[in-house]
Parts: C-alpha cells; sequence; structure tokens
C-alpha cells in the first residue's frame, strides 16, 4: 500500500478531525513550552535551576528546591509515555504526507531519540552531571522543532488538498 501522498485522497471527514485535533494538540504543546520557559527561563542555566533547586545563589526572587526522587521519576514516567503517544500519532499523521521519503523519516522518528535523550539528560542532570543542562536543551529544541515542522506539514496539506 502507497501511504505517501493519501493525505490527498482522504474524505474530507478525516480531515475534519486531524484539523482542530493537530490545533488543539500544538495548543497544549506550545502552552507546554511556555510552562518550560516560565519555570526555566528557556536556558542552560534555568533548566539546572528547574531540577537543582537555587538555594545557594542569592539574591534570588524565587526559591526552587531539587527535585525529590518521586517528582522526579513521575515527571520523566509522564512525560515520556504522553510524548510517545503525541509523537506516535504525528508520525502516522506525516505517514500520510507528501514528503520527500528521508525527511518523513527523520521527522517521524527523531522525537523518539529526542524523548529518551531529554529525560534520561534530566535523570543525570538530576544526579549531578551538571553538563547535561545543555543536551537537555539542544534535544529539547530539536524536539519542538520537529513538532511544529510536522504539525505545519499535516495542517498545510490538509487544508490545501492537491488537485
Amino acid at each position: 500500500m502507497k501511504l505517501n501522498g493519501l493525505i490527498y485522497n482522504l474524505p474530507s471527514e478525516l480531515r475534519n478531525l486531524i484539523i482542530p485535533f493537530v490545533i488543539v494538540l500544538s495548543i497544549g504543546y506550545f502552552v507546554g513550552v511556555m510552562f518550560i520557559d516560565h519555570t526555566s527561563s528557556l536556558n542552560p542555566e534555568g533548566i539546572q535551576e528547574n531540577y537543582l533547586g537555587n538555594e545557594v545563589t542569592e539574591p534570588i526572587d524565587v526559591f526552587k528546591f531539587k527535585k525529590s526522587t518521586y517528582q522526579i521519576f513521575n515527571l520523566i514516567h509522564t512525560h515520556v509515555i504522553s510524548m510517545s503517544i503525541i509523537f506516535f500519532i504525528m508520525g502516522l499523521l506525516l505517514s500520510v504526507t507528501d514528503l520527500n521519503k528521508y525527511l518523513k523519516a527523520f521527522l517521524i522518528i527523531e522525537p523518539f531519540f529526542s524523548i529518551i535523550i531529554t529525560f534520561a539528560g534530566i535523570y543525570y542532570l538530576w544526579t549531578g552531571i551538571l553538563w547535561m543542562k545543555y543536551i537537555i536543551f539542544v534535544s529539547s529544541l530539536l524536539m519542538t522543532l520537529v513538532y511544529f515542522a510536522s504539525a505545519s506539514i499535516v495542517l498545510y496539506q490538509c487544508i490545501f488538498i492537491k488537485k
């Protein structure tokens, strides 16, 4: 079965389901990015402070404490599962788009690597390996860029039907 470009032949009912789903999912995803900006200022130092606390730096506006074992495992567990589901669904949608097979493969597979790298990095940062904050920053940035590209491609190809 040929999947490439199948999105153009989907019934309008399916496209009318996909479009609001991707829009609402994207709103949720980017509200999450805004939350990360609020808690870590979207920079490596903020990432470190968010997981390890800031009680040794002065002066500070908001005290942050090192995450407990329960908090770190709960965060990693819930995020790895939910983000895997998000990117699995996005991968299914991408699989029927009309794209170069190598670009499509990258957009489908890369987020799963970023999920593992990001959340393993958070764990190792929490254990005291401070340079992991840079790995976390780069992998989560790449994951977000891939999400944005994937959602844009799916929406564009659902809305603008190739004749």
